[in-house]
């Protein structure tokens, strides 16, 4: 049921709400691997041009990429957020459709923008990946929420939108941000386009009912929560153990070790999970309510806490080794 009202909305309401339709807490999102790009490249300098290069790119990426895919499924998930989520900012009446058609308009323009003037500012095939990359990250936001494609409707199709949206093209733009791509950067965009695959089909357990009312054809749905799990534990496990073999081929010995120590560690995790999908991974909870809960949501759905609780380990175990090897492979190049 709707709760918008006809009370009058002041600036500062206005503000909040548009800033809110942007949803700030998924920005965060694109950051690991935005910064892994950065690192791999081995030729980011301490100077107040080259931190301006890197405000840029998470500017473009984060709250205005990032936010214009939360405002556009805002405004096509309006009739399913009025009963959903009846306090967003569209359905509680902070905004008029109007006034978020602007909103999505005003970010994508200005995302638009950075990276015209990044690829004019940086040249050559290194400028026009940094270009290429938002403007298909923006277009696959929008088919991914708006008709006739609709790519959230079928995990087929909204798993590799969001591994590609969120990982793939962020590690290739900031790593041409100040280097020529590095050959260790093609492998660590498709590790993490995997990872994120992975964890997007996960995600789906906990919303099976939902989606299958709402006709949605989640994995979960087609093939059922157990094998879920299984499905995305193995592309997971499968993750850990390349990204284990490239280090090991790329001479960072010391990094294979705390590679497959976190498998070990996350292969026990989904032990738990898959033998309880409510109270699985349970000791993780303090993490969800104290530690990450502002940055990753929480909720009173047992099933959602607990993928949050696993979600919470495996990227501290995969994003941390990825900073490890990013850092890893600029020295290299910073060395060379």
């Amino acid at each position: 049921m709707s709760v918008t009202t006809n009370r009058s909305f002041s600036f500062t309401d206005k503000v909040r709400a548009h800033l809110e339709i942007l949803d700030p807490v998924t920005w965060i999102s694109v950051f690991p691997c935005l910064a892994g790009g950065v690192m791999a490249s081995g030729s980011m300098r301490p100077t107040l041009h080259d931190y301006l290069l890197l405000l840029s790119i998470f500017l473009m990426f984060g709250p205005l990429g990032t936010g214009f895919s939360q405002s556009i499924n805002d405004l096509f998930d309006l009739e399913l957020d009025r009963v959903n989520e009846p306090t967003r900012p569209i359905p509680s009446g902070r905004l008029t459709k109007k006034e978020a058609l602007l909103n999505s308009v005003v970010v994508c323009l200005m995302a638009l923008a950075i990276g015209v003037f990044l690829w004019l500012y940086i040249g050559g095939i290194r400028g026009l990946i940094i270009l290429v990359s938002i403007a298909s990250g923006l277009f696959v936001a929008y088919i991914y929420s708006a008709p006739p494609l609709k790519l959230k409707k079928n995990i087929i199709t909204s798993a590799p939108a969001v591994g590609f949206s969120y990982s793939f093209i962020t590690w290739f733009s900031a790593n041409a941000l100040f280097s020529e791509i590095r050959p260790e950067v093609y492998w660590l965009s498709v590790l993490n386009f995997f990872m994120a695959v992975a964890l997007i089909i996960l995600n789906d357990f906990k919303s099976a009912e939902g989606d299958r009312e709402g006709g949605l054809k989640s994995l979960t749905v087609m093939i059922g929560a157990k094998n879920t799990f299984l499905v995305s534990f193995i592309i997971i496990d499968l993750v850990f153990i390349s990204f284990a073999t490239l280090e090991f081929i790329w001479g960072f010995y010391h990094l294979v070790f705390l590679m497959l120590g976190g498998l070990v560690l996350n292969i026990v995790l989904q032990i738990k999970l898959y033998k309880d999908p409510k109270s699985g991974v349970s000791f993780m909870q303090n993490a969800v309510d104290d530690g990450f809960g502002n940055a990753i949501g929480q909720s009173d759905v047992a099933e959602h806490n607990a993928y949050l609780r696993f979600q919470i380990a495996n990227n501290i175990l995969f994003l941390s080794n990825n900073l490890f090897a990013a850092g890893a492979i600029g020295m290299k190049y910073m060395n060379a």
